[in-house]
């Protein structure tokens, strides 16, 4: 992981490092123009040195000339020695160009030391007109050393007129050069800048607006920051805050989810049983009196009366136990077959009823009063309504985790926003039932002893409406509700 402070002196260290290339390139032209300055210096330094000490020689020997002194003499000599030495320097400064005028230069410098020592050869030998002819002899060979001095310095001048004009030139290119440079550099800093900068402020800025979705509640959305700082680790601290604040969140919602459905489950109870003290007006008394007339009807020759009476009588046993528990799906296509009873006494041939069951799923638990009520709705607004009656078909089929249990009827259908409203568990106005229990307090208690919202489906037109019960083969929770 790239720490934000190894970012930051890496960026030092760069613009360090371009700032010496410059100032190390700037100062290598510098300098090698200086030596090219300097050489060209030197050259003219040493051509002038030659004429200075063959001025200087000759003053020497016209002062040994007059006063023939051992001091005269030594410093005669030095003098001699200083031109030899400047003949020397002369040396190093042949080229292709100056090559014959350098030569004839240099045996100049000899001529006049050989003339000078024939003048002290002649000094010694007490011959004065032939050393003061030496001399002469020798001063004019100085003049000609300084004229050629001058000539030779004019020519190296002519020589290296070109070689200054490429310096101007080149010192002009140089600016222009360090002016592109610079302003190249500075482009590609601020480019570098701006990109390093990102590098560092982007992440923040993801993590300020995960920060800002948090804080409105949006939990759901993953923290996500591409980076390898500090920032990195931050983000992933973020982000397992995030899915612990999230799973706490989620674990309360199902721990109230569990609760709305303890509450609705004590509200239904609360409401079956008020509905079943409602209906039990003294209950032993209407089936003794039930019984009583079933048996009178039986004894007075009425055998279809007493089995109507019967069927009533058991229809009404059945809902009063069996509203708050669960029972078999026996149980239930039982009392839906004594329920078709009664309703066929009272509408005769125009009630069909069309059943096809499936023997091998009625030991399936299904809460009590499931299709009685779904079964009534069907006669209430599909049968009664119509002069010609209709038709009600009851299917029971096994399907492979599910038993599939189909109500159709052939009445008019209902609307949308019927059916919506029984989906939703919405109340709906009931119409003379005999249980009191409505559709959507069917579909409610489904719902609530599966453990599952997808229990019932209906489809309705013009034909008719057909309800479709998906029910588990097993339950979530094995005891009773």
């Amino acid at each position: 992981m790239t720490s934000i402070q190894r970012k930051i002196w890496t960026l030092a260290a760069i613009v360090l490092f371009i700032m010496v290339a410059i100032w190390m390139t700037l100062t290598y032209y510098n300098q090698k123009t200086q030596e090219q300055y300097n050489d060209i210096l030197q050259r003219y330094l040493r051509m002038n040195e030659v004429t200075t000490a063959s001025q200087q020689t000759i003053t020497a020997l016209n002062n040994y000339r007059l006063e023939p002194t051992a001091a005269n003499l030594g410093l005669l000599d030095r003098s001699k020695e200083e031109l030899r030495r400047a003949r020397l320097g002369v040396i190093n400064l042949r080229n292709a160009d100056n090559d014959f005028a350098i030569t004839n230069y240099m045996n100049l410098i000899d001529s006049l030391l050989e003339t000078m020592d024939r003048s002290l050869l002649f000094q010694s030998e007490k011959e004065s007109e032939d050393s003061a002819n030496a001399f002469l002899e020798a001063t004019r060979i100085s003049k000609y050393i300084s004229e050629m001095t001058l000539t030779l310095i004019d020519t190296e001048l002519k020589t290296y007129d070109q070689f200054y004009r490429g310096i101007i030139e080149q010192s002009a290119e140089l600016k222009k050069l360090g002016v592109w440079l610079l302003l190249t550099i500075t482009l590609l800093m601020l480019l570098f800048t701006y990109g390093f900068s990102l590098s560092i402020t982007r992440p923040i800025q993801k993590l300020t607006q995960a920060a800002k979705e948090l804080s409105r509640g949006r939990f759901d959305l993953k923290v996500e920051v591409k980076s390898n700082d500090e920032i990195s680790f931050l983000a992933k601290m973020f982000e397992r805050m995030r899915v612990n604040i999230n799973n706490l969140i989620s674990e309360i919602q199902q721990k109230a989810q569990l609760e709305r459905e303890l509450q609705q489950n004590k509200l239904l109870l609360q409401e079956s049983q008020l509905r079943s003290l409602q209906s039990q007006i003294n209950p032993h008394f209407l089936f003794n009196t039930l019984d009583t007339l079933s048996k009178k009807a039986y004894l007075e020759g009425s055998e279809e009366t007493s089995d109507l009476l019967a069927s009533v009588a058991g229809l009404l046993r059945y809902n009063l136990k069996r509203l708050d528990r669960s029972v078999t799906l026996y149980d239930e296509v039982n009392v839906l077959r004594q329920y078709m009873e009664i309703q066929k006494a009272r509408f005769t041939d125009r009630l069909r009823f069309e059943a096809d069951i499936d023997e091998s799923c009625l030991h399936v638990q299904i809460p009590g009063l499931t299709l009685q009520p779904i079964v009534e709705n069907a006669v209430i607004h599909a049968v009664e309504p119509s002069e010609e009656g209709g038709t009600i078909r009851f299917r029971v089929a096994d399907g492979e985790e599910r038993v599939r249990i189909e109500i159709a009827d052939d009445g008019p259908g209902m609307s949308e926003d019927k059916i919506r409203q029984i989906l939703e568990e919405r109340a709906v106005e009931t119409e003379g039932h005999s249980t009191g229990i409505g559709f959507s307090n069917v579909v409610r208690r489904l719902r609530l002893f599966y453990g599952t919202d997808d229990v019932m489906e209906i489809a309705s037109g013009p034909g008719g409406t057909t309800v479709v019960l998906q029910i588990p083969k097993t339950r979530r929770f094995d005891s009773d509700d």
